[in-house]
């Protein structure tokens, strides 16, 4: 804690019968400058309730989104925005890697009720070239608690490892951000909720996505979406390559 933050006030904290009271140290942090968030948050208000003065009203009434997007946590990749969608309009998990483990509770919860309780059509799974947990991963750094983590992201590597040894070493990251998509949309489409949904004739479709931070634009990596169970993703040949990300 930086020693030079002052103390903008203080509140009693418990202390023992007969005793002197503790007090709880409030602090200010203004290198956070978290006053423009709130501004920002106002403004952003302001400009939907203009658009549409019935927006929020509407908005907390339902919930109806027709996509669930399961992504990277990379504060460079916000799913509503780069689909030019508004709140409501997509259900939304995020983790490092875009990963898709068949042990997680946090995924599989949110898979289950997207396609239980909401009804999505279409689960996406994107990730995005120079997704940091792939560069870990290539280079075998060790980089703290997320690397058990990025174990299976580390395991789909060694499945591709003959592929990805016979590329340039520049294009090894882009090769394995396409391989960790399609193996999620393998994840994501053995799943027992998922099947389950095909099997009651349920409309779903898992599709696979990658996103490039160079241009900001999204690329389909599957010829046509997973519908149905036992169906094989069949990749796209990728397309001429982007500049270095």
């Amino acid at each position: 804690m930086d020693r030079t933050q002052t103390c903008n006030a203080r509140l009693p904290a418990h202390h023992p019968p007969g005793g002197s009271p503790s007090y709880i140290c409030l602090l200010s942090f203004p290198s956070l400058k978290l006053e423009q968030l709130f501004e920002n948050n106002r403004a952003w208000s302001r400009r939907l309730t203009e658009r549409d003065p019935e927006f929020f009203r509407k908005l907390s009434q339902q919930q109806a989104p027709k996509h669930l997007w399961i992504g990277c946590s990379d504060s460079r990749v916000p799913a509503n925005e780069i689909v030019g969608l508004d709140p409501g309009e997509m259900f939304v998990h995020r983790n490092v890697a875009n990963l898709v483990v068949h042990t997680d509770l946090n995924c599989l919860s949110v898979i289950q009720y997207a396609v239980e309780v909401l009804r999505v059509e279409h689960i996406i799974v994107c990730g995005h070239y120079g997704c940091g947990g792939v560069q870990a991963v290539l280079e075998n750094r060790e980089v703290g608690l997320v690397s058990n983590w990025l174990r299976h992201l580390a395991d789909i590597r060694e499945k591709f490892s003959s592929e990805l040894e016979a590329l340039a070493s520049d294009d090894r990251a882009r090769a394995l951000c396409r391989f960790n998509v399609v193996e999620q949309v393998r994840h994501v489409s053995q799943s027992t909720i998922v099947r389950t949904a095909w099997e009651q004739g349920q409309p779903l479709a898992v599709h696979g996505w990658v996103y490039s931070l160079k241009d900001g634009l999204l690329q389909d990596l599957l010829e046509t979406p997973i519908t149905t169970a036992g169906e094989v993703p069949v990749v796209r040949v990728p397309e001429s390559r982007a500049p270095a990300e």
